[in-house]
């Protein structure tokens, strides 16, 4: 959608990120499953992923991203009006956005979780614009965090060698001008089973004439091949119709930002949208695919190293299960 203007702009005026500290890499990994460094980098481009011990909570990885980009928002938690967290692996299923804004000191700030799994930071984007358009808030938390290494099957060579942990958040804030340049979000249901992380019941009776369902969410599955053509082939045409509501051209992205999911995705979507190597951010080699954490991680290495600048234009992207994909253009630090 083009955002209609009421008064107010969106400015993104801070970021930051937290990763574990352990790393498995490729050759750890071929001593759990049959493979090797060689045949996981040809088809992923990961080498590395950090993975959270049995003592790191989301809120923990949460937290410090948080904390890091209120920091260089320059402003205190309890300036902070709404906390957004996209997750999907919670450390309480009834969600645990309530929980970091007690940990950060975010005494004024409402706070909910989304779900959108590698879709979410920019569904959160989308959705958290929304309460600074209409004038509501002011200062806006937005979190992108995930620990899937509580869900992955680590004999299932398929899905262990993809999925890393980590969190990384932005500050949103009123402004005068607007850096949201335009947003499409999609979702399509009918291709659910290609990745998901489903809950199984076992019935239970209770007493006579009443049984229930009991269980827990079984590891995720995937179907690969299905994942890269949908990739390949939706997130180009999202990209441009952003574009289009943003009223530029694909020329003038300065950053492709997609989702961290797989190296052969990265390029197969520049490629299409003809957008030169040097202009598309990549970090997944060393992270591997954080889900929802994937964007703002990869967005605050490169705004932290210098790469984008002020004033730059970024694409960012997202893909994943539901399905669900979009894409939000906007520009990196603008005026407030």
């Amino acid at each position: 959608m083009l955002l209609q203007q009421s008064g107010f702009g969106i400015a993104v005026t801070g970021s930051g990120s937290c990763t574990p500290q352990v790393t498995l890499d490729n050759n750890g990994l071929s001593q759990m499953v049959e493979t090797s460094d060689e045949w996981i980098v040809a088809r992923t481009g990961i080498r590395y992923r950090r993975l959270a011990d049995d003592r790191t909570s989301l809120c923990d990885l949460a937290v410090t991203a948080a904390r890091r980009a209120i920091e260089m928002a320059r402003l205190a938690p309890a300036d902070i009006d709404l906390i957004v967290l996209a997750t999907s692996s919670p450390d309480d299923l009834f969600g645990s956005a309530g929980q970091i804004q007690y940990q950060l000191g975010a005494t004024k700030a409402v706070a909910f979780d989304l779900t959108a799994a590698c879709s979410g930071f920019v569904f959160g984007l989308v959705t958290a614009s929304q309460f600074i358009r209409t004038g509501v808030y002011q200062n806006v938390l937005l979190i992108g965090a995930d620990i899937l290494s509580r869900w992955v099957n680590w004999s299932d060579r398929g899905t262990c060698i993809l999925f890393g942990d980590g969190a990384g958040a932005v500050v949103l804030q009123a402004a005068e001008t607007d850096s949201l340049l335009g947003f499409e979000i999609r979702s399509d249901g009918t291709q659910n089973a290609s990745l998901n992380l489903a809950y199984k019941a076992e019935s239970k009776a209770l007493i006579e004439g009443v049984t229930i369902g009991q269980g827990g969410f079984h590891p995720i599955t995937m179907n690969g091949q299905e994942i890269y053509r949908f990739a390949v082939k939706k997130v180009p045409e999202v990209i441009e119709k952003a574009v289009f509501r943003a009223n530029i051209s694909v020329a003038e992205i300065d950053w492709l930002l997609l989702h961290q999911a797989n190296q052969r995705i990265l390029d197969a979507v520049a490629q299409r949208l003809n957008i030169p190597a040097q202009k598309v951010i990549s970090n997944l080699a060393n992270y591997g695919n954080t889900s929802a954490a994937s964007i703002p991680i990869a967005l605050d290495e490169a705004v932290r190293e210098g790469k984008i600048k002020r004033g730059d234009t970024i694409a960012a992207a997202g893909f994943g299960a539901g399905l669900s994909w979009g894409c939000a253009i906007f520009q990196w630090g603008a005026s407030k």
